[in-house]
């Protein structure tokens, strides 16, 4: 008989101002695959189709071995000795995350695709040894690990062999739309270590809700990462580091102190080198303070951005529409949305 299932996998915002590359907070914007597996249908190539709706839909590939989703599907299938997939799978994508806005698209991704070749295949893997495949494939935790686990995160990696991670049947995450990496060279891919990621999970205070400012144009992960340096002043390391010691805890504490976490909430490591990526930038990230704005309580660039996020307990709007009319005054149009804490992560749903 055949038999369906569900897929859920939040969007995530990484960084949360000083946290670069270390913490990530999983939101309320859901990637979801409506998945049916029928073993009386053949002749589909690598016997699986794609259906998909939402963002990207016009760009993104349908075939198995280029779409992100089910190429990270088929890397996981490989390292169990399964060279497709193991009866016809047919996926129907529904995607609301933007892409290329710093929301965790390509980790939503990653996350879906590792959860689907678990269950197609009925390996009966933990979120943990789930979480190996993804971070082989995108060696940022950050994401991966807010989009799997739920909540707020802090993250860290262990160094891997750098000759299994260039090996060609690794999927890359960090090329989209394009197909890198995750190549039928015969051969098995290298099955991820155990543990190459730690996480632990932040509390966070009820209060807190994020608005997401989203312009209107893409900006990669790659490109972004581009204009950052390749060394830091010891002065200014340690800025972030003082400031992310105390946010983990501040946004824990209700009712929230907006005096301590917007000033927790500051950066010296990534935002200001991008904002010549931008526009605005720096003049927006300064726009509203909790005492211009009640109910704000720090601001930020979504991982690489350009999606804003603002922290805040209430005065939504008025808190968006200053980030708004300051975005508009370079030109760019942006679309808003209140967001909260996706607290579970990662959800299949038989």
């Amino acid at each position: 008989m055949p038999r369906s299932f569900t897929i859920k996998v939040p969007c995530s915002s990484a960084n949360i101002g000083p946290g670069f590359d270390v913490v990530g907070l999983a939101l309320s914007i859901w990637l979801e695959l409506r998945v049916r597996v029928d073993e009386t249908v053949s002749g589909v190539p690598q016997n699986c189709e794609i259906t998909y709706e939402g963002e990207g839909a016009k760009d993104l590939p349908r075939e198995a071995d280029s779409n992100l989703i089910t190429r990270t599907a088929l890397y996981v299938l490989k390292c169990h000795d399964i060279r497709s997939f193991p009866a016809t799978t047919f996926v129907h994508i529904i995607n609301p995350i933007p892409l290329g806005r710093g929301l965790g698209s390509s980790g939503a991704a990653v996350v879906a695709g590792v959860m689907l070749a678990n269950a197609v295949g009925q390996f009966g893997l933990s979120k943990e040894r789930m979480m190996d495949y993804c971070l082989m494939i995108e060696r940022h935790p950050d994401n991966v690990t807010a989009a799997m686990m739920g909540g707020f995160v802090g993250s860290y990696l262990r160094e891997l062999d750098p000759i299994d991670m260039e090996r060609k049947e690794i999927p890359l995450s960090e090329v989209l739309p394009e197909p890198a990496g995750g190549l039928d060279t015969g051969l098995r891919p290298p099955e991820p270590p155990y543990g190459i990621g730690h996480h632990i999970k932040f509390g966070w205070a009820k209060e807190v809700k994020a608005i997401a400012i989203i312009p209107n144009f893409e900006l990669s992960t790659a490109n972004s990462r581009s204009v950052l340096p390749k060394m830091y002043s010891a002065k200014d390391m340690i800025f972030n580091l003082q400031r992310l010691a105390v946010l983990t805890t501040a946004l824990t504490r209700s009712p929230p102190d907006a005096d301590l976490i917007y000033q927790a909430m500051q950066d010296k490591v990534h935002q200001p080198y991008r904002k010549t990526l931008i526009p605005g930038l720096t003049e927006i990230l300064a726009s509203v303070t909790p005492k211009s704005h009640p109910g704000l309580l720090g601001i930020c660039l979504s991982g690489a951005g350009p999606t804003i996020l603002a922290l805040a307990t209430h005065n939504f709007d008025t808190i968006a529409a200053e980030i708004l009319a300051r975005f508009s005054k370079e030109g760019v149009e942006c679309a808003w949305k209140v967001l909260e804490p996706a607290y579970n992560g990662a959800e299949y749903i038989e």
